[in-house]
């Protein structure tokens, strides 16, 4: 049986844990070669093997993508090794919770950062080769943080209203040359991203209300990143908005 992306080359960033851990092996699953971009390369070589039994011929890219020019170097190697790219998932980012009032601005920064910037900048380094190939689909992970703003989430949440914002405005400019856009966004996931959390209360009363749900596990949106990447060339599906059964907001 043919697998839906057989000879497509992915770029998943964010690929160490969680939703981008498990993005990169279910486009590998469908028959992608699959680049894989993180900080932790320990984490990144432990997935690579996993890829390598899947025949995805990875490419691990250790990067902090925290810095634009890394965001735009992991975009480069992937071409440079493989050809082109036709298929970028940027779902690196981090989550910072607290009031306005005591906020730490520096952390805020380097969130922006990471979860806006970054994006921006590996998006905008794939443009030229897939606009030169008229092909190419760029998915942006965002949140239900992106369409709902609660307490202690302002700057988070900016991030990912930001990130819906970007991927609609990048879709309209670029679906002339064949490139798809797609914007992800989850609700309550069970990865790691809660541990970046440093104001205690905060941590502790969103973990207990994650905790009070059955949670989204990072496969269940892999699944639907695969799906959005493997339509005909026809279809975008531009926005995926996807919540556990027992999340309301």
């Amino acid at each position: 049986m043919q697998r839906r992306l057989d000879g497509r080359i992915a770029l998943v960033t964010g690929a160490s844990s969680g939703i981008g851990e498990a993005t990169a092996l279910a486009l590998a699953e469908e028959g992608a070669r699959v680049a894989i971009a993180a900080r932790r390369r320990d984490r990144l070589e432990a997935l690579a093997a996993r890829l390598e039994a899947l025949g995805a011929e990875p490419l691990l890219l250790a990067a902090d993508l925290l810095d634009e020019r890394e965001a735009q170097r992991v975009v480069a190697e992937t071409e440079a090794h493989y050809g082109r790219l036709d298929i970028l998932v940027n779902n690196a980012g981090v989550m910072y919770l607290e009031p306005v009032a005591e906020a730490d601005l520096g952390r805020w920064r380097r969130m922006l950062e990471l979860n806006v910037l970054s994006l921006i900048a590996s998006t905008q380094a794939a443009l030229a080769g897939m606009r030169a190939r008229r092909d190419g689909h760029i998915v942006n992970v965002s949140s239900t943080a992106g369409r709902v703003a609660n307490p202690n989430a302002a700057a988070y949440s900016a991030t990912k209203f930001g990130v819906v914002a970007f991927s609609e405005a990048l879709r309209r400019e670029v679906y002339q040359d064949n490139i798809r856009v797609s914007v992800i966004e989850p609700g309550v996931v069970a990865t790691e991203l809660r541990e970046h959390i440093g104001h205690a209360d905060t941590k502790d009363a969103l973990n207990a209300w994650a905790d009070s749900m059955r949670q989204l596990q990072s496969r269940d949106v892999a699944e639907v990143i695969a799906f959005c990447v493997s339509r005909p060339a026809h279809v975008n599906i531009n926005e995926v908005l996807m919540r556990p059964t027992d999340q309301e907001r």
